[in-house]
């Protein structure tokens, strides 16, 4: 390094005393002879020294106080996006654009919940990107609507499907910065992790159970479930949480009020396969929301369509469900009402007409199966009916259909997206006012034909309804 700034000097001599000569032997040959530097060159040498330091220095700041975490919300454009990103271990970046009412809704509520996550042990910093304008960094990734979340993880993105309110979206992202496996030794901190986890994920408690049993999955589901073992609980947690043994693996959904219990062999295989088939509720209600979790589910869907999920035969039904996905762990079993979601209900041909309680099986995409003979529930003994579905599943005793989608807005919805369907309209309409555009030109640049003495004769002695530019005009 101190070579380095000699050489410096030494061209800074050559541009101010024009010893180019001398600096050249110096700095080429390494067995020339070097000679004390004089005092005017060390005071150069320190002074060139001093200005690389401020600027180091400044650059340094420069960076710091652009991206310091002070609770404010960032905001980021194509030029400072990526070192943003680089820069902090958790990012949640808003792609926004200003005239989107969500975004004017969401803006706010990240105002808010900014202070709180740059206030965490491990800060989470807020950020967003207008992507009306900013367009090439929003295509980047993947933005086709307004506004789209992402959770940048060490500089790994993940799509944000959290609460969009300010408070259940701290208790969300706090599951990031989370431990691994948290250790509980009372019935009092069992009830503390659980409260602090929120409602979203789901919590696997490891009761009398060791704590690198589940460590390794934990890391490896971290971004899907609170993980936490129990040492220390009294018998009233066992009745609070419903087991009867230790260890004993609780996996609670308290958003929806389910849990189930894993009681080993705690072998990798077992405890990897509870622990993927609990990321679901037993039974899960669909929805909008639920559906986006369904998304990566590798598991078929046991589909129960009700008239109103909320009357009291639908959630007698409910409960036989639970019972039946507690036996058929390699299925998921879902409910909706068709007054709740007729849209939904129409996909699978379940009307007002239709008799319900109607169960299918779908693939979770485009095809479902109906199982021959037991297409609806009657109101005796459902249990026994479901039973007797999932056997005729098992035996393949199906008949295969399809999702009954609107050809348009299907395609809108699954190939192109909203945002690239306007991309697409627009393009298509400038394209046909640039055709119009030319064939106006074309007949604007056309030379009017003069016809000879013949044609003139002819046309004079013509009906009165025709002429010779009519006739042009018509073979134009």
């Amino acid at each position: 390094m101190i070579l380095y700034l000699r050489n410096i000097v030494l061209y800074f001599q050559w541009f101010t005393n024009g010893n180019m000569e001398k600096t050249r032997k110096w700095r080429f040959s390494r067995k020339a002879k070097r000679t004390a530097a004089s005092p005017i060159q060390k005071m150069r040498l320190q002074i060139i020294i001093l200005l690389l330091s401020c600027i180091l220095a400044t650059g340094i700041n420069s960076i710091y106080d652009e991206f310091k975490v002070d609770g404010e919300v960032l905001e980021l454009d194509e030029f400072n996006f990526d070192s943003a990103v680089s820069s902090f271990d958790y990012i949640l970046v808003d792609f926004y654009a200003p005239w989107c009412g969500h975004c004017q809704h969401l803006s706010p509520q990240l105002d808010e919940a900014a202070p709180v996550l740059a206030g965490l042990k491990d800060p989470i910093v807020i950020a967003k990107v207008n992507a009306d304008k900013f367009t090439r960094l929003a295509s980047k990734h993947d933005v086709d609507a307004y506004p789209t979340l992402k959770l940048f993880i060490h500089g790994v993105s993940m799509d944000y499907y959290g609460p969009r309110q300010s408070d259940g979206l701290v208790q969300f992202l706090k599951k990031f910065v989370s431990p691994d496996v948290s250790i509980l030794t009372s019935d009092s901190a069992i009830s503390g992790f659980i409260e602090e986890a929120g409602t979203f994920f789901p919590i696997f408690i490891g009761f009398g159970l060791n704590e690198t049993a589940l460590s390794n999955l934990a890391v490896k589901y971290k971004k899907r479930g609170w993980f936490s073992v129990a040492k220390n609980f009294s018998d009233d947690a066992m009745v609070l949480y419903d087991f009867e043994k230790v260890p004993a693996l609780a996996a609670i959904h308290p958003n929806y009020k389910q849990q189930s219990i894993f009681y080993g062999p705690f072998e990798d295989k077992l405890l990897e396969d509870f622990i993927k088939q609990n990321f679901l509720p037993p039974v899960v209600p669909l929805n909008h929301e639920t559906l986006k979790l369904l998304k990566d589910e590798e598991r078929k869907i046991v589909l129960t369509i009700t008239a109103d999920e909320n009357e009291d035969q639908s959630q007698n039904l409910i409960k036989l469900l639970k019972e039946a996905a507690s036996a058929n762990r390699d299925l998921v079993f879902g409910y909706f009402g068709l007054k709740q979601w007729e849209d939904f209900a129409d996909k699978f041909d379940a009307k007002e007409k239709t008799n319900l309680p109607k169960m299918i099986v779908w693939n979770g995409d485009e095809d479902y199966f109906s199982v021959i003979g037991i297409e609806s529930l009657d109101d005796e003994d459902q249990g026994s009916q479901i039973s007797q579905f999932l056997e005729g599943y098992r035996q393949g005793r199906t008949e295969k259909k399809t999702v009954k989608v609107p050809l348009f807005m299907g395609l809108l919805n699954s190939v192109v997206g909203i945002g690239v369907f306007f991309i697409i309209l627009f393009v298509v309409a400038m394209m046909i006012m640039m055709i119009v555009l030319m064939i106006i030109i074309r007949k604007d640049d056309e030379p009017q034909t003069v016809g000879s003495r013949d044609k003139v004769d002819h046309a004079g002695n013509s009906d009165p309804g025709s002429s010779l530019y009519g006739v042009e005009t018509k073979e134009d």
